[in-house]
């Protein structure tokens, strides 16, 4: 930095201030108050540029300091409540608000003293302050708002937002808490519209903050945590954003709201931008997902939902004893931030570990109880509204129903799974007769009594659980599971329903030709992974030659068709011909031994990128990264396939 000369400093700070330079106008500023610790200038512009960059704590030791240096001034005692505040020290924000005892400052001082009850989760309190303030005031029409949002009115807030914002004009933050009704009410097309206006407004008068440029790879510094930042209420309204794509189950677009949003330093983040990038990325990123998650469970405050979501991920990748440490350490949060359904879903999923027979009969009070839940609400509550023409109250009923539904799935599902891993698939299968009154139109329960039918060889009633399903999604069929197609076409071919089989493979061929031609690198396993799975039957009915070829020629072309997935099927097939040609239980013709030898060459060819195995995000020991890759593994297949038919001799 250039040296300032003598009687330049003032203009210097000054123009540094003007221009959003706060963190090279706090370098000069420190320098001079160690020359002059009580000087009440570089003070006041210290805590000001402190509060600009959202270093609070700093903030308010400045304003602390002026505070005992110059009494007289009520502003600072202001700024020093308000600093504490904003740093998250509530007891001594109380405290420091009480030394306001200027007649002017009373407003402020109650203002303050409600938002620090309301963060403390004093809701009465806050309120009781509140109904102090003049019901004219704006700010008294939005706290109230927040208060109604806490209390779960949400309709009732999104008018008092309303409201304010005809009186206060245009704020992002209140267009923010207006989305923010409308996300919780489930009407995401007007979260979505409130939220598109708050990024327009942010990009337009504001393009220092370069929204949008990390997604499109450009390399970006970090705009940091600025007051300007905060009052754009851009971050909040990109992880509102994220948030309504991933219930809409669309992960992509959670990931690129995520990254739109202006770039900070990992060590910048917000809580909630923190625990969203670990959500949505757990997929491609689980140890980073767990690690974030684990974080924020330490920190003072974090968004309400991390306890239970990171519980809940550590039961999706089995890492039970994890979950159960987590709950056993966390006894004071499980009250606070675990609804008794979900406690009572996670006590029984852990319990299936020691004690299945236990378990199951969790799972099956739970069901009792939601079944009785659902029937209340199809007999009264639905019917109620039908009968008194209420739209408004029908859509609340049946948006109830759904979510009532939903629990009741999930239970279901992870009840019938203790069985499922036993395989005794005719008791899942009972399982799922049972619930038929409350589920028989729900998507999930229809493709898993496929399965169980699938499993069980029952391939004609397979297809009647399969076919409405692919049939839904005919036009888009790249959407539905490559496993579920798979599945219909074995249980066409074994139902002797070939010409049914041709057309769905020929549909999934020209969708994929179509996705080829769009986007030349993009690798689709859906006809591969159907011709793998009909390759798969063959092999496992003792047709190793129709088997193997059908196998080999689906990862062709190798470099668009060799993934992770389809070698996991591919190697399996090569292992059970390899253990019965070890045994003499199956003879191969030579063109069909060079044809696999010729197979495992290319796949050794083009699996040098392709992982082997995925492996778990929370392992200790991890595989050599030399061994885990195709190559290496179609290297041992070689080498075996040499041994069994004597050609190391």
């Amino acid at each position: 930095m250039t040296a300032i000369k003598d009687g330049e400093y003032t203009a210097t700070i000054y123009k540094l201030i003007k221009d959003s330079q706060y963190v090279e106008a706090i370098h000069i500023l420190n320098g001079q108050l160690q020359k002059h610790t009580k000087s009440r200038a570089a003070l006041s512009l210290l805590g000001f540029c402190y509060y600009h960059i959202q270093d609070f704590t700093n903030s308010a030791d400045c304003y602390e300091q002026l505070t005992q240096l110059h009494p007289e001034v009520e502003e600072y005692k202001v700024y020093y409540a308000q600093s504490l505040y904003k740093a998250g020290a509530y007891p001594e924000a109380m405290k420091a608000s009480f030394m306001l005892d200027n007649p002017s400052s009373h407003v402020k001082m109650v203002k303050l003293q409600a938002c620090i009850k309301y963060c403390e989760e004093e809701y009465p309190a806050a309120k009781s302050l509140l109904e102090q303030l003049p019901q004219e005031d704006p700010d008294y029409v939005y706290n109230t708002g927040c208060l109604l949002f806490q209390d779960g009115k949400h309709e009732e807030a999104c008018k008092k937002f309303s409201s304010a914002m005809q009186v206060l004009g245009y704020l992002p933050a209140l267009s923010y808490n207006i989305a923010l009704c409308y996300y919780s009410l489930k009407n995401y097309p007007q979260a979505v519209k409130y939220i598109g206006e708050i990024i327009e407004q942010g990009i337009r008068e504001h393009p220092e903050l370069s929204v949008g440029l990390t997604t499109e790879g450009i390399d970006v510094h970090s705009v940091g945590n600025t007051l300007v930042l905060h009052q754009t209420a851009l971050i909040e309204a990109f992880n509102l954003k994220a948030a309504i794509e991933y219930q809409l189950k669309n992960v992509k677009g959670a990931q690129e709201a995520l990254t739109d949003m202006p770039p900070r330093s990992e060590e910048e983040l917000d809580p909630v931008t923190l625990h969203n990038q670990a959500l949505v990325n757990m997929d491609t990123k689980p140890s980073e997902g767990f690690e974030k998650l684990a974080f924020l469970l330490q920190q003072p405050s974090f968004p309400p939902v991390t306890f239970g979501n990171l519980l809940l991920l550590y039961c999706k990748h089995e890492y039970f004893d994890l979950a159960a440490d987590v709950l056993a350490e966390n006894t004071h949060l499980t009250y606070k931030f675990l609804s008794p359904y979900m406690y009572q879903f996670l006590d029984a999923l852990l319990t299936c570990q020691t004690a299945p027979e236990e378990a199951f009969r969790k799972f099956d009070e739970m069901n009792g109880k939601l079944t009785e839940q659902l029937r209340k609400l199809a007999k009264q509550v639905v019917q109620e509204a039908r009968l008194a023409r209420d739209d408004e109250a029908q859509k609340k009923s049946l948006q109830e129903n759904d979510l009532m539904q939903e629990k009741y799935i999930v239970v279901l599902m992870a009840q019938s799974k203790i069985y499922w891993n036993r395989e005794n698939f005719q008791m899942v299968e009972k399982i799922f007769r049972k619930s038929v009154e409350v589920c028989n139109e729900d998507d999930t329960w229809k493709l898993n009594v496929a399965h169980v039918l699938f499993m069980q060889n029952k391939y004609k009633e397979a297809i009647g659980f399969y076919e409405p399903i692919v049939k839904k999604h005919y036009e888009d069929i790249l959407n539905v599971s490559a496993v579920v197609l798979a599945n219909l076409c074995v249980s066409y071919i074994l139902t002797s329903q070939n010409e049914e089989a041709e057309e769905l493979m020929r549909k999934i061929e020209k969708e994929e030709e179509q996705i080829s031609y769009d986007d030349p690198d993009k690798k689709v396993f859906h006809l591969c992974i159907v011709n793998l799975v009909i390759g798969t039957l063959y092999c496992a009915k003792g047709n190793y030659d129709f088997g193997i070829s059908r196998v080999i020629k689906s990862l062709e072309p190798y470099k668009k068709k060799l993934g992770t997935d389809t070698w996991f099927y591919a190697k399996r097939c090569f292992l059970s011909l390899l253990e019965n040609m070890s045994k003499h239980m199956v003879m191969l013709r030579d063109a069909v031994v060079q044809e696999c030898i010729q197979f495992l060459e290319h796949c050794e060819a083009y699996g040098r990128e392709v992982p082997a195995i995925i492996e778990q995000p929370l392992e200790e020991t991890r595989v050599h990264i030399g061994k885990n890759t195709v190559t290496y593994e179609a290297r041992l297949l070689k080498a075996l396939f040499y041994d069994v038919i004597g050609w190391n001799k």
